[in-house]
């Protein structure tokens, strides 16, 4: 798709934000040090048992930062494999920072990338309309489950894409940490600049049973400090809250009473205190939806 589109998913505001949010919290190092260490090591070895080729769809993949280093683990797993990889991604900045991460990489670069420059469901509507339905053995869904309209029916036909013995990983925030908690309660106050529908673990495995899909979950411990989000002349503080609450006027954007409301269930029930910092539970989950 031609470059000249503008951004879809994410503005250069949310980008700050979310930027910040993974420098501070760790949150991609967590979750690849799971993956690539426990996860899909033999998942990996499983689906690509006797295949010729493999194929992989990224959908709203972001920086790449999570998603090279997949490729990169299923290359090694097949060396003498040939890898074809379609990225699906709506912010131009964050796909400029995946090409980036790709150019350092010399076996990457072998690997011949196709880019569409858009959100995941244009991408479906515009594989239906060519009815070019091309599968994958390893299809991914990092933390992006969140931006669409339709959750049944993205996971519906992205799951229908899929190549015998092929996976589709979805990571998503856990029903059983803070950010659940804290969303939950004040979903519908919370302007959703980023988010646009709460969709934490539990919803999306409802799918999965009702569908009578077969998965596994692996659930990935996270934390933050957000000891900052409590002062409001901390500017990194205030990034941090805007991300985590889904706005990017939160001193604007809310009434006194509500602000309070949302910093005080933060504090107490969404997080711990350790040694006079605030540590906010940001429990991950790994989804694998079997083929």
């Amino acid at each position: 798709m031609a470059e000249e589109a503008q951004t879809t998913c994410y503005d250069s505001s949310w980008v700050k934000r979310f930027h910040y949010f993974l420098q501070q919290s760790g949150e991609h190092k967590t979750i690849l040090s799971a993956l690539l260490l426990n996860i899909l090591p033999g998942e990996f070895k499983r689906m690509g048992l006797d295949k010729s080729s493999l194929d992989v769809l990224g959908l709203g993949s972001g920086g790449g930062d999570v998603e090279v280093q997949t490729i990169a683990l299923l290359q090694s797993t097949f060396p003498d494999v040939p890898i074809t990889t379609d990225i699906v991604e709506g912010s131009i900045e964050l796909t400029n920072n995946f090409k980036a991460l790709i150019a350092k990489n010399t076996n990457l670069q072998k690997i011949p990338f196709a880019w569409h420059l858009m959100s995941s469901e244009d991408y479906e509507k515009q594989v239906k309309a060519q009815g070019d339905l091309k599968k994958y053995d390893f299809i991914q869904m990092v933390q992006m489950i969140y931006y669409v309209d339709n959750l049944g029916d993205t996971i519906t036909f992205y799951h229908s894409l899929l190549k015998n013995n092929g996976r589709l990983m979805i990571v998503v925030i856990s029903s059983h940490c803070g950010w659940d908690t804290l969303w939950k309660t004040y979903e519908k106050e919370f302007s959703k600049d980023g988010v646009t529908k709460w969709r934490p673990s539990a919803v999306v495995i409802a799918y999965l049973k009702s569908q009578g899909l077969k998965y596994e979950e692996h659930v990935i411990p996270n934390d933050i400090d957000i000891t900052e989000c409590f002062d409001p002349s901390s500017e990194n503080g205030v990034l941090l809250l805007e991300f985590i609450t889904g706005n990017l006027n939160f001193y604007q954007s809310l009434t006194p009473e509500i602000r309070a409301g949302i910093l005080d269930l933060l504090r107490s029930k969404c997080s711990t205190e350790k040694d006079g910092k605030v540590i906010f539970n940001t429990m991950i989950s790994c989804i694998l939806v079997y083929a």
